[in-house]
């Protein structure tokens, strides 16, 4: 399956290693930018994907920002549909307690391209029986 980006960086995004399920991206900025405790922006990435029919591409949160500095995605993982042509933006948020400053060329997120299904979505009055029924978060046991 092929991936057709263009970047107005010139830099092309990768894959870090042969197992790896994700490529980095990367912000395309003019000047720096700062993050504050509690903080949210759009950072752009200067990227525009062509992700074929019957896939979506997720952007995800790095761990390493996540775990060492509370940077994460404030949707948690963001989908760009097959038919979106706009540039990549992620939503990051600053869950830490410090100021989080970043730079052109930093890699903020990751992307995995996934198979999807439509559903043929069907109205009804009722939904098929089964043992855990009406049970929610927790009803297993922690």
């Amino acid at each position: 399956m092929k991936l057709y980006v263009i970047s107005k960086s010139g830099r092309k995004p990768q894959y870090k290693t042969a197992g790896a399920a994700g490529f980095d991206i990367q912000a395309f900025l003019e000047a720096p930018m700062c993050l504050p405790p509690g903080g949210r922006a759009l950072v752009p990435t200067g990227l525009f994907l062509q992700v074929p029919e019957g896939y979506e591409a997720q952007v995800r949160a790095r761990s390493g920002l996540a775990i060492h500095y509370g940077i994460g995605l404030v949707n948690g993982i963001g989908t760009v549909d097959a038919d979106y042509r706009g540039e990549i933006l992620v939503p990051l948020i600053n869950w830490g307690q410090e100021p989080f400053e970043i730079h052109d060329g930093d890699r903020i997120a990751q992307v995995v391209i996934s198979p999807v299904t439509q559903a043929e979505i069907q109205l009804t009055d009722t939904l098929e029986e089964t043992e855990r029924g009406h049970g929610g978060f927790g009803h297993t046991g922690v």
